[in-house]
């Protein structure tokens, strides 16, 4: 058997079925220039007929250097002809060099949804290949709930995947639509199938319904598959799609198989999520396999040591093969390796016997155990590190703050004002601003007391904003630990931390933190 296998990437279309994914014209069309370019080999574009949006992206699809495009649709109905058919005829005026078609081939189905005899679906599955193949380059057959089709009829399961084969189809998808099918039966009925029809002309399409979408898609291939199909991220309908950001480095470094991605294309793997992730204006699971921020994340003070030694006795992989990168977790769990990994990571070069490290340490889980969590906020253990090393700037100092919330009349909104005190560059400065909620003010009145300053704040943006109670048990007298995200106008992410039994002082904190690191980071000077 081949050890290539083709990557089918489903984004544009399954991965639309997904609830909250809505995609753009452009959205569609930027997502295939990086799927083109990370190196897959089919990218299914959608369905043409469908809707206003996949007929755009048709219409102007974008110039794509390896891969190639494939427009998605369904056998012709009962008592049409394939040539006289209105879906068919919307899917081949699509022009594309392929066409994936859709089938039924389980009995059910067949008698149930679509109310046809199953003569007439075999009929309609080879009919409308037959047309296909006469009007595109490639043609591929999607057996749709092929696994639960041949789980209650084996015979008529296999009726209709050789119809398709016999009419030309060049790949045979089998579908495990619902996602109930698990891995050891993938694996056996694939490798029944592959006694009528040759590995290297099927493929396989999961879902994830039952957490095995990525798991049956490699039992599908041991078992002698040579296409996968699925979705960046996973997303899908319902539970989402088999994840092509899992498989793929799955396939290529722990199996041995060779992709149309090459080892260097495989570097833009985590690039290639995140992009998914801000199209659809989400933050990246930081538990994602391969491309999450804790998939190479350590924390304990035992496990660190040993990844200063060796990375292998705690990383399965090398982070930079995927494009991602080793992190070392400071929090109350942290020995001397964790402080001075992290240390090295922002650039300060210190003696590893320095007095300085152990005092930095015992303030780290000091702070911990009073409500911080240093693990999830970087920009703020670095500001306390360059702190009792004397090496940050005072941008600005804090006098005094206040801030009001004041509804007016029933079904008005709450009005927010802040008012803040503190010396700029030897000036004190009082300002007064509005905001959508006290936090928001203040962050207004802060920008409007440093900008004439610092100018640069412009370009400061605050995009996520977490408030958690740490003693449950005491109710609204509990300690509030805040953490704020914060992004630059290149795109880059820090977070910020503050603890207090005030939530508006916990606010101010983090905010402070994340104002003061981007000024540091920009190079910024203070008076």
């Amino acid at each position: 058997m081949s050890r290539r296998i083709h990557i089918y990437d489903c984004t544009l279309r399954d991965g639309q079925q997904m609830q909250g994914v809505d995609w753009s014209v452009a959205d569609k069309q930027a997502i295939a220039r990086a799927l083109d370019a990370f190196g897959v080999d089919t990218i299914e574009g959608g369905w043409p007929g469908a809707n206003p949006t996949d007929d755009a992206f048709f219409a102007s699809p974008p110039p794509l250097k390896r891969a190639r495009l494939a427009a998605f649709g369904m056998t012709r109905r009962a008592g049409r002809s394939a040539a006289n058919d209105p879906g068919l005829a919307a899917l081949f005026g699509a022009k594309t060099p392929i066409i994936t078609l859709v089938g039924k081939t389980w009995d059910y189905h067949a008698e149930v949804a679509l109310g046809v005899s199953l003569e007439e679906n075999l009929a309609m599955i080879a009919d409308s290949v037959a047309e296909a193949v006469r009007r595109a380059e490639t043609v591929m057959f999607d057996a749709e709930h092929f696994f639960d089709g041949f789980k209650r009829n084996r015979d008529y399961a296999l009726k209709a995947i050789m119809a398709a084969h016999a009419s030309g189809a060049r790949w045979i998808v089998l579908c495990d639509t619902n996602g109930g099918t698990l891995p050891d039966e993938v694996e056996a009925i694939v490798a029944e199938v592959t006694r009528h029809i040759p590995g290297d002309q099927l493929g396989f399409h999961g879902h994830n319904d039952t957490e095995n979408g990525v798991a049956n898609t490699l039992a599908a291939v041991r078992a002698g598959v040579r296409q996968v199909q699925g979705t960046i991220n996973g997303i899908g309908e319902r539970c989402g799609n088999a994840n092509l950001i899992s498989i793929i480095p799955t396939l290529m470094l722990k199996m041995g198989y060779e992709t149309g991605v090459t080892e260097e294309g495989l570097r833009g793997l985590t690039r290639l999520s995140r992009l998914l992730d801000e199209r659809l204006n989400r933050a990246p699971a930081r538990g994602a396999a391969y491309v999450g921020e804790s998939a190479f994340a350590h924390k304990g003070g035992l496990h660190v040591s040993a990844v200063e030694r060796d990375p292998a006795t705690y990383e399965h992989v090398a982070p930079e093969r995927v494009g991602n990168r080793r992190h070392i977790v400071v929090s109350d769990q942290a020995g001397r390796s964790n402080i001075l990994a992290r240390l090295r990571d922002v650039g300060i070069d210190i003696d590893p016997e320095d007095r300085r490290v152990r005092r930095i340490l015992d303030e780290v889980k000091a702070r911990e155990f009073q409500g911080y969590a240093y693990d999830g906020a970087e920009a703020s253990f670095e500001l306390l590190a360059r702190r009792m090393l004397g090496t940050v700037p005072e941008y600005f100092h804090l006098e005094s703050f206040r801030t009001l919330v004041e509804r007016r009349g029933e079904g008005e909104e709450a009005l927010s004002e802040a008012t803040l005190k503190i010396v700029v560059r030897g000036e004190r400065v009082l300002t007064v601003a509005e905001g959508n909620g006290p936090v928001n003010a203040l962050d207004a009145a802060l920008r409007k007391a440093l900008l004439p300053h610092y100018p640069e704040v412009e370009r400061l943006k605050l995009v996520d904003y977490k408030v958690r109670i740490l003693a449950p048990d005491r109710a609204t007298a509990a300690v509030t630990r805040v953490m704020i995200e914060s992004e630059d106008a290149a795109g880059n992410r820090w977070s910020t931390v503050g603890v207090s039994g005030n939530v508006i002082e916990a606010s101010f904190g983090a905010l402070a933190d994340a104002v003061t690191y981007f000024l540091m980071r920009e190079g910024a000077t203070a008076g």
